[in-house]
């Protein structure tokens, strides 16, 4: 074998392995570059942060939020109720009219005492990057408390960052979740994603006018949200 073979095929080893090795080396770029803005419901509390954002995690058959769900919108009621903001943002899939996860999730704190006007709603909310990006863009949020679970955490904080938030997140590990390894190996691949769309920022599906979330958030609601509390 020439030398210049030789050459080739370890360059092309090398290029392979840097190929393979890369979703790795983004996975720990994305979790330890924000780790540190992992905060517990008591330190975000003296933050007074524009809003705390809750991201959608599915609906139950009944329409009733997911045990994933729940947990978060539980955890995002408490930092509400702690001062850490006065605002929510309910940010998941409207897409579908028989399908709409954001007037559920905002349904849920109005019934444990949040008042309405307090609550938003981004119908568009279809993907972390997408609530993301409306959340800076439509709702004019700057600083920002971000509600899931930690898995999810190191993504959504990364995006966020990205977009020029000052970002914080607090997790909803409330319980464990019976399908937990799946969505670890599926954050793995979502991570390298996102990592993309962060250097790209294609626009979302939607953009729309600005909605303040100093505002009312009863702007945002549909006519089935009850305002009663």
């Amino acid at each position: 074998m020439t030398k210049r073979k030789k050459r080739i095929i370890v360059s092309a080893g090398i290029l392979i392995a840097a190929i393979a090795a890369s979703p790795f080396v983004i996975n720990y770029h994305v979790k330890s570059s924000v780790a540190d803005r992992i905060l517990s419901v008591q330190q975000a509390s003296t933050l007074g942060a524009d809003c705390i954002l809750v991201f959608g995690a599915g609906l139950n058959s009944d329409n009733s939020p997911s045990a994933m769900l729940a947990d978060r919108l539980l955890r995002g009621i408490e930092l509400y109720n702690s001062g850490a903001s006065d605002r929510l943002l309910m940010s998941g899939d409207h897409g579908k009219s028989e399908y709409d996860e954001v007037s559920a999730m905002k349904q849920f704190a109005i019934e444990r005492e949040v008042p309405s006007e307090t609550i938003f709603m981004d119908h568009a909310g279809f993907s972390t990057y997408e609530s993301l990006y409306r959340a800076g863009e439509i709702f004019k949020v700057k600083k920002v408390i971000l509600v899931t679970q930690e898995y999810h955490l190191y993504r959504a904080l990364y995006i966020a960052r990205s977009f020029g938030m000052d970002a914080y997140g607090v997790s909803s590990d409330l319980q464990s979740y019976s399908r937990q390894p799946y969505y670890e190996a599926r954050e793995f691949l979502a991570r390298v994603k996102d990592f993309s769309l962060s250097i790209l920022k294609p626009k979302p599906t939607f953009l729309g006018e600005a909605i303040p979330v100093t505002g009312d958030g009863n702007v945002t609601n549909d006519d089935s949200i009850s305002h009663d509390k």
